[in-house]
């Protein structure tokens, strides 16, 4: 790991407009837990039998919604001149900010998909489990729409959490070692309450979500085309695996050479590393516990429509590669990105940016890439940070390496 400063930075702040939208996948890939769970409001969930290729006209009506409401943001993408001199140059780098959108992490374009739908059904009411942020992007969106929203965390969700929480109107309730029981508890009160006003919010399991973090993807593509750029690789965290399910979602929708044949790079902790154990095992894995600092990673098994998708690019010609790093790993590169672009993010996403500051990560992220084709790193953000827990994590983990 390369030598940075200590803090304190300067954090950036952006917005832009937002991109067209991208439809969702077949049938056959809803999420894992639809096909275990029936309740009252299964039949309030989009049972769609488009394909990859068949724009769904009702998603396509929701991320449009979601966007003329300004439910989310359209994310610059820059060019990392460190990062791409840290490559050895043969590949340009690029951030996609999505660490600036208004809840502070790219949960709020699944959020804001899924609002905007929901709200032509009728529902006035969301509940949502989270370690944080999915919480956070449901009460940002939720808000402008008018919801009510609850939010049941773990007790490893951090006070500065706990606290924007509250601040944005939702009612928290704690509950739990790990986000799976603060889950149960919110399945629960949902599945009690009996009345299709009221939505079970999962952070990452849900097709709404996914087509809503699709749009990442696109303006990625269309961001990197522009500047006559093809896409060599997509770098990015995975804690469920819907930001990942919408990665493929738009991949897939594209269809274009680049898109079909890119690398696709998902990045866990040790401690955290649920995708990674599915993807050898060829199937689910529930994880004993999450024993590391990226607590926003913290389901404890990933799920199934991520394999199934990736298997799905695989299939179509493109790659995908898991890299897990150590928690030292990914607080060097939070710092790292810190002092190289100004900006805060927090372990979660510091496991994305570790595939490329990690000098022990870096050769397998590059590899198979074609020179000259863009890396691009998802930067997702997150608000379990500020500088204070970023310094003490960087003393407790670095020490006097950084």
């Amino acid at each position: 790991m390369r030598s940075t400063p200590c803090l304190p930075v300067l954090v950036a702040t952006i917005a832009g407009s937002i991109s067209s939208p991208a439809p969702a996948f077949a049938l056959a890939l809803l999420p894992h837990h639809i096909r275990r769970y029936s309740n009252h409001q299964s039949s309030m969930l989009p049972l769609r039998a488009s394909s990859a290729s068949a724009p769904d006209a009702a998603a396509v009506a929701g991320v449009t919604d979601a966007r003329s409401a300004g439910l989310f943001e359209r994310t610059p993408l820059i060019y990392s001149a460190p990062l791409t001199e840290l490559c050895g140059g043969h590949n340009p780098v690029y951030l996609k900010l999505d660490c600036l959108q208004p809840s502070g992490s790219f949960k709020d374009r699944g959020m804001g998909h899924l609002c905007a739908t929901l709200a032509k059904r009728g529902v006035g009411r969301l509940v949502s489990s989270s370690g944080g942020n999915a919480g956070l992007a449901a009460s940002t969106v939720g808000r402008k729409m008018g919801m009510d929203v609850s939010v049941i965390v773990p007790e490893t969700t951090k006070s500065i959490v706990l606290a924007r929480l509250r601040g944005l109107g939702a009612s928290v309730t704690v509950h739990g070692k790990n986000w799976n029981e603060a889950d149960t508890l919110a399945r629960e009160i949902v599945s009690q309450s009996g009345g299709d006003a009221e939505y079970y919010v999962s952070p990452y399991d849900d097709p709404l979500l996914w087509t809503g973090h699709s749009t990442a993807m696109e303006e990625i593509l269309e961001d990197l085309r522009a500047r006559r750029k093809n896409l060599g690789g997509i770098v990015a965290s995975v804690g469920g695996g819907g930001l990942l399910c919408g990665i493929f979602e738009g991949l897939a929708q594209d269809g274009g050479p680049d898109a079909s044949a890119a690398a696709v790079v998902a990045c866990e902790t040790d401690g955290a590393a649920g995708f990674d154990a599915a993807r050898k095992a060829g199937r689910p894995v529930t994880l004993a516990g999450i024993t590391s600092v990226a607590t926003s990673l913290g389901a404890l098994e990933v799920t199934e429509s991520a394999l199934e998708r990736a298997s799905a690019h695989e299939a179509g010609g493109g790659r995908v590669a898991q890299s897990v790093c150590t928690d030292a790993e990914a607080i060097g590169a939070c710092v790292g990105i810190a002092a190289d672009h100004r900006l805060l993010v927090e372990p979660a996403c510091g496991a994305a940016l570790a595939a490329v500051y990690s000098d022990r990560l870096r050769e397998k992220t590059l590899a198979g890439l074609e020179e000259g084709s863009a890396l691009v790193v998802e930067v997702c953000g997150g608000s379990g940070v500020d500088l204070s827990l970023l310094e003490g994590w960087r003393k407790e983990f670095l020490g006097d390496q950084s």
